[in-house]
């Protein structure tokens, strides 16, 4: 007997204010799942306060606790989880994650471009814009001219798959006016060849004079020791609690995307979760229980890969993101990389938060290089 499409997803969102609202998953299981749906979580600005995860290797079952903001689109985030979800018919088996057989046609690519009164804020203000619509940023260039005019070139691919229709790229048009008022000088869109489009898909992995730098934590067998306690970071791995799983516990820190940046670990190692509990206590602590196997259905008793994984779920705990500051004479580079997911997937909305921090900061943003993806 199946689930009815309505009933893969549910939500309920909060009668009060400040209490969490309630999403339920079930659907048949795959592994990376959780990853799949923390990401959209984030990607819609949730924050996860509480989770528990349970499965029988066919058939999950979730729940998050969510904390949203007053603007969410309910329905619109239903779907897209719904999407997320494999079908009910193959709740004859747990589909396990091979990156090589998951190689879906690359979405066409869209260059936008902008060329308008520069201000303070601006790249934001545009950048929320294109979130809203579900335009996903591939990769942007700005330039500033000495009297002001800005150009903006963003390659974007569409969510919604309609960038190529008129009423979609008038909406997309409408919305970038009402944000600029009067600021837009002129507006374009149209579709790249292929060799942007291949370009847009390139490998993510930066050069290596510059992940030499910054990725200097994934080098090391040692972590740096961290003196501040909010930062510390706790991963234990026992076999003696299960005959079938590996109890993985973890005591950190809350942070933004918490849960997404330990599932697609997770999911990168192929690691199926049978069980699991994420909560956050008192001082943004978080503890999470999870119950793990391999994807050949063993727990995990070799040493060498107990401290691989919990080397990795450390360093990317500690440092979901990596930012260094530059001087370059009377500027100042400012360069942040997060990691990217085997399926080439990399975390939600990082060019938004950066380009808001800068917003919020009063900084002036006159050039960016086309090295960010989002």
């Amino acid at each position: 007997m199946g689930t009815l499409h309505d009933d893969v997803v549910i939500i309920r969102p909060s009668e009060k204010e400040g209490d969490p609202s309630v999403i339920t998953v079930n659907c048949p299981d795959k592994t990376g799942l959780g990853s799949d749906l923390c990401r959209i979580l984030l990607f819609f600005g949730l924050s996860i306060v509480r989770g528990d995860v349970s499965t029988d290797g066919k058939w999950c079952y979730i729940v998050f606790w969510v904390v949203c903001k007053p603007a969410t689109r309910w329905e619109l985030l239903k779907k897209r989880l719904v999407q997320a979800c494999p079908s009910c018919s193959s709740a004859s088996g747990i589909s396990y994650y091979r990156s090589e057989l998951q190689s879906p046609k690359p979405p066409d690519v869209f260059l936008i471009k902008l060329c308008c009164v520069d201000r303070k804020g601006l790249l934001h203000d545009v950048t929320q814009v294109l979130s809203s619509l579900e335009l996903n940023i591939q990769k942007v260039k700005v330039s500033t001219t000495p009297d002001g005019t800005v150009v903006d070139l963003f390659f974007i691919t569409d969510t919604r798959e309609l960038l190529h229709t008129k009423n979609r790229q008038e909406e997309t048009y409408k919305a970038l006016e009402d944000v600029m008022q009067d600021a837009m000088i002129s507006f374009n869109i149209e579709k790249v060849g292929p060799e942007i489009t291949a370009c847009c898909q390139a490998s993510p992995y930066l050069p290596s004079a510059i992940t030499d730098d910054i990725f200097n934590l994934e080098m090391s067998n040692d972590l740096p020791s961290v003196s501040l306690t909010s930062n510390n970071v706790c991963v234990t791995m026992d076999n003696s609690l299960s005959p079938a799983h590996t109890l993985v516990q973890i005591v950190c820190q809350d942070h933004k995307g918490l849960l997404y940046d330990i599932m697609r670990t997770l999911k990168d190692y192929n690691i199926q979760i049978s069980y699991g509990r994420f909560y956050i206590k008192q001082g943004r602590k978080c503890e999470i229980d999870l119950f793990i196997m391999q994807s050949d259905g063993k727990k995990i008793v070799d040493p060498s890969k107990q401290t691989a994984l919990s080397s990795r779920l450390k360093m990317e705990l500690l440092q979901p993101l990596r930012v260094t500051v530059v001087s370059r004479g009377p500027d100042t580079e400012l360069l942040v990389a997060n990691p990217v997911e085997l399926s080439s997937k990399g975390r939600p909305l990082v060019f938004y938060d950066i380009t808001l921090a800068l917003k919020m900061l009063n900084t002036c943003i006159f050039s960016v290089l086309p090295q960010l993806s989002a």
